[in-house]
């Protein structure tokens, strides 16, 4: 891992994560989350004090060892202890149907093998587990496309591996989900970054 990576990179997920128009997204996300719950992409922790009482386990998963280390400090004085994992979604350290909710809020766009980690998401979900996420991924305008194919290359560079144009429903339902609720638009921004899918849903 260079510098860049290792040093700069988590402190400016750490301060672009901490978006203001953001917060009524995680909130209804870790709001909805219930039973035994993994995060993944956990990052800084941010999501960590909006869990509720509906949560009786939290696991959250991390590949960064600079932001599990912000999420463990975000962790100390909540209510609910968490268990921290370091690793990939694509191998996720987690037993068969062991998990009710999966969430997930801006993270699949960095996942390098989102279809694989998809179908690790699926494998530790519960029958009747739900998966819940906020993304951003490709827009339907034809011209905002064009700029998200185009700036993709450089982005994932200087964003720690982030796509701007992953088809997110298109993933989801691809890895063997069926989604629930789906609600999509642009948030105010530029908008090859800020067209967000937010929704729920479960193995098929």
């Amino acid at each position: 891992m260079n510098f860049y990576d290792d040093r700069i990179l988590p402190v400016l997920i750490d301060l672009s994560m901490h978006n203001k128009r953001l917060r009524p997204y995680r909130e209804r996300i870790a709001g909805d989350a219930k039973g035994c719950v993994l995060e993944v992409g956990v990052g800084p922790g941010l999501n960590l004090p909006l869990y509720g009482r509906k949560v009786k386990r939290l696991f959250g998963l991390e590949p960064s060892p600079r932001l599990l280390a912000r999420a463990r400090q975000k962790a100390r004085g909540l209510p609910l202890a968490v268990e921290f994992l370091e690793g990939s979604a694509e191998a996720i350290r987690l037993e068969d149907k062991s998990i009710d909710t999966v969430v997930m809020t801006w993270t699949l766009c960095t996942i390098p093998d989102a279809p694989l980690a998809l179908n690790e998401i699926r494998r530790v979900l519960k029958p009747d587990g739900e998966l819940l996420f906020v993304e951003h991924g490709r827009a339907p305008d034809e011209g905002v496309r064009w700029w998200q194919d185009r700036l993709t290359p450089l982005w994932k560079k200087i964003g720690g591996g982030c796509h701007l144009n992953r088809p997110i429903a298109k993933l989801i339902e691809g890895a063997g989900f069926a989604i629930d609720r789906l609600e999509t638009g642009y948030i105010p921004g530029p908008k090859p970054m800020t067209f967000m899918y937010t929704g729920n849903a479960k193995p098929r």
